[in-house]
């Protein structure tokens, strides 16, 4: 078979040309530090890497927002707990109203010592988040959350009932925040009875609750929210000088019967009531409709009450007893809002945790697809130098042959 010198230098050229392409793969593949130079070298494994990286970007993701979930949670803890301490100190001092060897003046320093801390609380209500939104606004962020109603001298709520959320992991989103609306708002007040209406013989009544727990399971279980008549309670005396407590004009089950003595008390489910006159008499009551505030109103109560009121005796003692009943039913709302941040706190770290070990697996496997191993890409360089080093001879002594070169 002939062959041309055209057709010996192609060929040979080709060879040479193959075997650089291939060095220049390999040489590629070691810089850009890759096994896959385009999706045709390896179709499956490139596709599956493009999966991998939206997937370890959307990891990235997840746990940025992990770190800003985890502030934020931080910041709201910190500010509860910081109102929650406020709170038990204006606690001790509203207690210490109640003693008797205090003179007005006494009372009024109190009285500016709470002043200090509701300040001090509402800069607390007011907190702002990394971001400079308002962190107990809800949705409202933009919003401060509480502010001072000059008309009426009360605490207003602006923001709204919304929670922020962040999603952490494919199926798990957890609220950033906690709008005040929830924490510090729709605290019930002090469970209480109407003043007593006399008729007939009746010639006072002087009520008190002695017992607040026994009357509030009481009123729990006995306030109509739907029929207000079923509220209406009385106490009748008749002309025997024996009496009867009824509710809505009916007896009760059981009765609720003994002899009156004029100012002698009357025990009924925690409430004392002090009745003076004689029958037939009759003393209506009714259980008072639930009142809701927020902890700033409640310290305002209670100072305008020494401040303004100056009362003292019976009135400084119901006024002590609405406010501490008010403080206890806003710790109980901080304490669930805390340990559901608690809560909150704990399953993100749990998330992080596993987030952290699908990311290595995805890199990792990424890297078994993709990135190159250096000791097989740099032996595969070699290779390839040495092939084309051999092609080149090879082309050098068969474009050098000659006819002439077998004369003698």
């Amino acid at each position: 078979m002939r062959i041309s010198f055209n057709q010996k230098y192609q060929v040979n050229l080709n060879s040479i040309l193959t075997a650089q392409e291939r060095l220049q793969n390999a040489s590629a593949k070691l810089d850009k530090q890759t096994k896959i130079l385009t999706p045709s070298d390896d179709p499956s494994a490139s596709a599956r890497v493009v999966a991998l990286d939206q997937q370890i970007s959307q990891m990235d993701q997840y746990q940025s927002n992990s770190v800003i979930l985890r502030n934020s949670l931080d910041l709201e803890e910190a500010a509860l707990s910081n109102i929650r301490g406020t709170m038990d100190q204006a606690r001790v001092l509203t207690l210490q109203l109640g003693n008797g060897a205090y003179s007005q003046l006494d009372r009024s320093a109190i009285s500016t010592q709470l002043k200090n801390m509701r300040s001090q609380i509402f800069d607390l209500m007011n907190q702002k988040d990394a971001d400079g939104g308002y962190l107990f606004s809800g949705f409202q962020d933009e919003t401060q959350a509480y502010d001072l109603d000059p008309a009426t001298g009360k605490y207003t709520y602006r923001g709204d009932e919304g929670q922020k959320k962040l999603q952490v992991s494919p199926s798990v989103t957890l609220a950033s925040n906690d709008s005040g609306k929830f924490v510090f708002e729709d605290v019930d007040g002090r469970r209480k009875t109407t003043t007593p209406v006399l008729a007939g013989g009746a010639t006072s009544a002087v009520f008190n609750i002695t017992n607040q727990s026994q009357f509030d399971d009481f009123y729990r279980q006995n306030y109509d929210g739907l029929i207000p008549a079923n509220n209406n309670y009385s106490v009748v005396i008749d002309a025997a000088n024996n009496y009867e407590i009824q509710r809505n004009g009916a007896s009760l089950s059981p009765a609720v019967t003994g002899a009156f003595i004029s100012g002698s008390e009357i025990s009924f489910n925690g409430l004392k009531m002090a009745v003076s006159g004689s029958g037939p008499a009759q003393v209506d009551f009714s259980l008072k409709t639930p009142e809701k505030s927020n902890i700033l109103n409640t310290l305002t109560d209670i100072i305008n009450a020494v401040e303004v009121g100056q009362v003292s005796g019976n009135a400084l003692k119901e006024a002590m007893s609405d406010a501490l009943a008010q403080i206890d039913g806003a710790a109980v709302k901080i304490d669930a809002a805390v340990s559901g941040i608690g809560g909150r706190q704990n399953l993100v770290d749990n998330i992080e945790g596993g987030n952290d070990d699908l990311q290595i697996s995805n890199k990792a496997f990424r890297a078994d697809l993709y990135e190159v191993d250096y000791a097989e890409a740099i032996t595969e360089l070699t290779k390839q130098e040495t092939a084309l080093s051999a092609v080149q001879q090879t082309f050098n002594r068969v474009t050098s042959t000659s006819l002439f070169d077998y004369l003698s």
